[in-house]
């Protein structure tokens, strides 16, 4: 009992910055982090480069080594942030320009460009590595943690480094986003406006390539894709205004670093770039269930309701057919042509009578007078657009059923008496 107990009061603690120094610098830092992945992989994924994110990642590596280096050769003695940051950065944007140039003048295509230029940047950093581990094994303590991320040895200078990039991408982000949002959603459009496509494009490229730099230290350069992609793709189930799902994907980013980050101090055996990665999944899968109008839950009882809906106008038609009324021991054989059991008939009647749509005297079943106003709309729609997919559509008589099953009741009066116009005018739509 004590076990649990325990845990969860360091966990609220860690959560809360209660937890030492160095906890609150790691969760501050991933944090800040995650909400600027979150902000610029909304761009990334819109504009369809989230394959370009996982190469950039892979990309880095190569800096990164490189940087390395050339911090040995002016007197560094092991691995430091912003010589890495740089090298990464460096490696990351010649990735960007090398499956660009692919694209346009060899014409190969993207995907077959990004995997190229992924798999080879990606070998020529594990062979670097692999080099600079043989020749001068004694100052690569700490290089293997920015390939798999390890939050917990980031100092002070680290985490101001970080949350300061963090801050100037999410600003950028923020500031550009008109632009971004038009070359995102129609490139050509926005090329027709006098938008700069290609720079723009380059530029939110250049912010994803920082974004994948400055992950490095906190969840590594195999990881740090998924907090580009995650938080989006959670983030557009919540919201269709692009502004909406910026400020969503980047709380979700943030989340994600923030309680990942905390996870991982009080389970000091995972690894903090994982669980960052595994929060954020579940965040994910919480927003793909529960969320309102795109979530399963929300879907389900979308299509139950309206499945109810045709039913019940279904019914309202068949009664309409048989002049109005039928008796109690008639609705089997009255509703026989759709196939419903005795139970989803007696639950039909009694929502419909709930309704004050039917009434039930001396075991007779009738409509009220407001069940057959809308039984008789139902029906006039089946009729109109019946009439207007053989008249205009060029749709034969016996091939329009379905069609006509399925709109006849979602049709508003503004459609129907344009419709009506049409038809009586004889002219298309």
């Amino acid at each position: 009992m004590d076990g649990p107990v325990t845990f969860w009061l360091d966990f609220w603690n860690i959560l809360t910055l209660r937890s030492g120094y160095n906890a609150t610098l790691v969760i501050l830092g991933t944090s800040s982090l995650g909400m600027a992945s979150g902000v610029v992989g909304t761009f990334a994924v819109l504009r369809r480069r989230a394959l370009m994110a996982d190469a950039l990642g892979h990309a880095t590596l190569p800096g990164v080594v490189g940087g390395f280096l050339l911090s040995l050769i002016f007197g560094a003695t092991g691995p430091e942030i912003l010589p890495l940051l740089i090298g990464g950065a460096c490696s990351g944007l010649l990735g960007i320009w090398l499956v660009q140039f692919l694209v346009r003048h060899p014409r190969i295509r993207e995907d077959a460009a990004i995997g190229l230029v992924l798999s080879t940047f990606f070998g020529l950093g594990i062979v670097l590595l692999s080099v600079v581990q043989t020749t001068v094994s004694t100052q690569t303590a700490g290089l293997d943690s920015y390939i798999y991320g390890q939050a917990s040895t980031m100092t002070k200078l680290d985490v101001l480094t970080l949350a300061s990039l963090s801050l100037l991408v999410v600003l950028t982000s923020i500031l550009l986003r008109n632009p971004f949002g038009q070359v995102c959603f129609d490139a050509d459009f926005a090329a027709t406006t006098g938008w700069p496509v290609d720079r723009i494009d380059l530029l939110m490229m250049g912010l994803v390539a920082g974004v994948c730099v400055i992950g490095i230290p906190a969840v590594g350069l195999m990881l740090v894709v998924a907090l580009l992609i995650v938080p989006c793709a959670a983030a557009r189930l919540w919201s269709t205004r692009l502004i909406d799902v910026l400020m969503i994907s980047g709380l979700f980013g943030g989340i994600s670093g923030w309680f990942g980050a905390a996870l991982s101090s009080s389970l000091p055996n995972l690894p903090t770039g994982p669980i960052i990665v595994l929060v954020a999944g579940f965040i994910f899968g919480f927003s793909l269930i529960f969320a309102p109008r795109r979530g399963i839950l929300s879907s389900q009882w979308d299509s139950y309701c309206r499945n109810q809906r045709i039913a019940e106008d279904h019914a309202l038609e068949h009664f309409i057919d048989h002049d109005d009324s039928v008796a109690n021991d008639g609705l089997s054989a009255l509703f026989s042509v759709r196939g419903w059991s005795v139970r989803k008939i007696n639950r039909l009647m009694r929502r419909l009578r709930a309704k004050d749509f039917v009434q039930c005297s001396s075991s007779v079943w009738s409509l009220t007078p407001s069940g057959r106003s809308r039984g008789l709309t139902i029906q006039r729609n089946h009729r109109l657009w019946t009439q207007y997919l053989t008249s205009h559509a060029d749709i034969a008589a016996n091939h329009v059923d379905w069609s006509v099953d399925q709109v006849e009741h979602v049709l508003s009066d503004d459609l129907v008496a344009q419709l009506e116009d049409q038809l009586r005018l004889g002219s298309e739509p």
